[in-house]
């Protein structure tokens, strides 16, 4: 359906993290590439004026990209700012003044989950919901009775293709270039089912641990914080089907069709870990069994995928900065020359950070006479630097009205359907020491898969360019 571009950019937030981190950035970007020309209204708690906002902003942009002068003078001239308690009617009304003439104002909640009720409550009261759109930030509830709560809240006062759910993830140049790679060409679709793929595996891995957000982390977790959004959205992507045509519901019903057919996980399927030295975090609770480490293991019923398994892992304090897929094929029905290679002897890689990599490993010959095979790769490598970032693609696409790169209710639900069973200590939580990849129980998990592929961050021997 046609939409309206949004008049006018609210977000409540403004003097967090969030804001200083990214949102400043974002706008700065926007504005200069023409897309941001209309009233910026900040929102806090702080006792600011909007002198003080414009400083924040101009000390984000010195720490994050650098100030580009005309547009962040033009940005401090959009700036407005005002100070309220979000539980407080008349921080509402002068929002509404503050509006003025704008018909489709876009309200940003980067606040913590626990405000976005009474955030919204007070938009609807005050008219300032009426032909407006809601940017919710992560996590989408906190299990499936949560997630469902929190949709009819958001329902009651804003119509769902007005909600617009942000996962930066999504905005990730390397995330689209994956989409575009399986549905833009021709040469994956006839092996990419359960005939030729024997199995996938998607790994995240951080260097590093939680970074002074203890507290956060501890009621959060590495399921909540990046499997049920970041991980089965790039799952979604790999193992969808291919959509009609570009329109958000489309995608989003392939998507929806893919986390539905996504077995509840049961206990076995899950291995949890936490690793040393967690417990000394501050903010992180003495006794907490909270993990810093989930692999995973899913199963779809549907045609394409029947008997392939799926496994994601996400960990903090592992070896490498990464995030990779690895999509192991089946062997040849036949062996016709001796010494075959042990494992998978194809393979597909895509690398999504800290650079991108799409690649495909075969067999050549060694050289000499005997016909023994020597694995290579076939590499597209690419490295992002001057990338779209997340939150500018993802601001400029709401701002537009265009909600392809963001999820909608029914996929949350469903993938929360998925990991509903497993959720807080229904499986144990084991120790792994710093600069490993997680606990050894990991490894059982797809040891009948060939087990995991341990990102390098030193590129593999290229065949070609």
């Amino acid at each position: 359906m046609p939409t309206s571009k949004s008049d006018a950019f609210v977000f409540f937030g403004a003097t967090g993290d969030l804001a200083y981190k990214q949102i400043f950035p974002a706008l700065q970007a926007l504005v200069k590439d023409g897309k941001l020309d209309m009233p910026v209204i900040g929102i806090a708690r702080s006792g600011w004026d909007v002198d003080q906002l414009r400083k924040r902003a101009e000390d984000s942009l010195k720490e994050h990209g650098g100030i580009d002068k005309a547009a962040f003078a033009k940005l401090s001239k959009q700036m407005q700012y005002l100070d309220g308690d979000y539980g407080d009617a008349q921080t509402y009304d002068k929002l509404r003044v503050a509006l003025g003439d704008a018909q489709h104002p876009l309200h940003y909640l980067a606040i913590p989950p626990s405000m976005f009720v009474p955030v919204v409550k007070g938009l609807a009261a005050s008219g300032c919901s009426q032909g407006a759109r809601v940017i919710v930030e992560k996590p989408f509830g906190r299990d499936l009775q949560s997630a469902r709560a929190l949709n009819r809240t958001l329902h009651r006062f804003f119509r769902e293709h007005d909600i617009f759910r942000i996962d930066h993830y999504l905005g990730k140049e390397p995330v689209q270039n994956l989409l575009y790679f399986r549905f833009a060409n021709s040469l994956l679709e006839p092996i990419w089912n359960r005939d030729h793929v024997a199995s996938m595996q998607i790994t995240m891995a951080e260097d590093f641990g939680v970074q002074g957000r203890g507290k956060f982390y501890d009621e959060v977790g590495a399921i909540r914080d990046v499997v049920q959004n970041h991980m089965f959205q790039v799952l979604a992507l790999l193992a969808m089907g291919p959509p009609a045509n570009r329109s958000a519901d489309t995608m989003r019903d392939e998507k929806l069709r893919l986390f539905r057919s996504m077995r509840p996980l049961k206990p076995e399927d899950i291995v949890r870990g936490q690793f040393d030295g967690y417990l000394k975090e501050p903010g992180v609770a003495k006794q907490s069994t909270v993990e810093t480490f989930a692999a995973l293991r899913i199963h779809m019923d549907t045609w394409r995928w029947s008997g392939v398994p799926f496994f994601i892992r996400a960990g903090k304090q592992l070896p490498v900065k990464c995030t990779e897929v690895l999509v192991r094929l089946k062997n040849p029905p036949q062996q016709v020359f001796d010494c075959p290679a042990d494992g998978a002897v194809n393979h597909f890689r895509f690398r999504l950070s800290p650079d991108v990599i799409i690649s495909l490993g075969a067999l050549v010959k060694e050289p000499g006479e005997a016909m023994r095979g020597l694995p290579v790769e076939l590499i597209a490598h690419r490295h992002v630097r001057t990338a779209m970032a997340p939150y500018e693609r993802l601001l400029g696409d709401a701002i537009d009205g265009d909600s392809a790169l963001f999820t909608r209710d029914d996929c949350v639900e469903e993938a929360w359907r998925v990991l509903d069973p497993i959720i807080g200590d229904k499986v144990p939580v084991h120790k792994y020491k710093p600069g490993t990849w997680g606990p050894k129980e990991a490894d059982a998990l797809i040891a009948r898969a060939g087990g995991w592929n341990d990102p390098q961050l030193e590129p593999p021997v290229k065949v070609g360019q």
